[in-house]
């Protein structure tokens, strides 16, 4: 009887311990396209001033109704939002940056530009408004991690877009909404990172 409760004792430490182990990260190649519906990564806040995210609110406003009109198959939608998004790059107020902030936004602003403006001039060929949107959404993550968001944003990734290259993007909203794949696999991707 002595031995059967020290053989227990036993197991049950090894699976104390075992479950106190910090989760190792899995490999980023993994093909699960379920929706999550948790972030992969702890909350990350921008210490930018409120003046500062809001004179980059106009882009990010514009990039959201960009991913928003892919997700819905809405091309002539998204070339209005890439229009305004243009716009709004040009008359955007930098004078209060820090120059590190100056310097990520010189970095990310004439790609952005371009990528906008091609966007717009796209509005009957949904994939290459889809092309442009990568590179896009690249760009306003790196304005966004300087600045903040103005607002909670979620950096989702799907590993199938592209022949299986993947793409990420920025979302308002917690649930999976793709605006890579549209109808064929909204749902296709998960949280990676939530930034307030």
């Amino acid at each position: 009887m002595k031995t059967m409760m020290l053989g227990a004792l036993a197991i049950a430490a090894v699976i104390f311990t075992a479950c106190n182990q910090p989760e190792k990260k899995a490999p980023e190649t993994t093909t699960n396209v379920a929706a999550s519906t948790e972030p992969a990564a702890t909350p990350q806040t921008s210490n930018a001033a409120p003046q500062k995210v809001s004179a980059i609110k106009a882009v990010v406003d514009n990039y959201l109704a960009i991913k928003n009109g892919l997700a819905d198959e809405q091309p002539s939608a998204v070339a209005n939002a890439g229009t305004a998004m243009a716009a709004a790059l040009e008359v955007l107020d930098h004078s209060s940056f820090t120059p590190a902030q100056e310097k990520i936004f010189k970095e990310n602003e004439d790609d952005l530009k371009e990528h906008a403006t091609h966007i717009s001039k796209s509005a009957a060929h949904i994939d290459h408004q889809r092309e442009h949107f990568v590179q896009m959404s690249d760009d306003v993550y790196a304005l966004v991690k300087a600045f903040g968001g103005g607002q909670t944003l979620y950096y989702d990734h799907c590993p199938m877009y592209n022949e299986n290259k993947g793409a990420s993007w920025l979302s308002e909203i917690k649930d999976i909404k793709n605006p890579y794949m549209g109808a064929k696999m909204s749902g296709c991707g998960s949280v990676k990172e939530v930034i307030q």
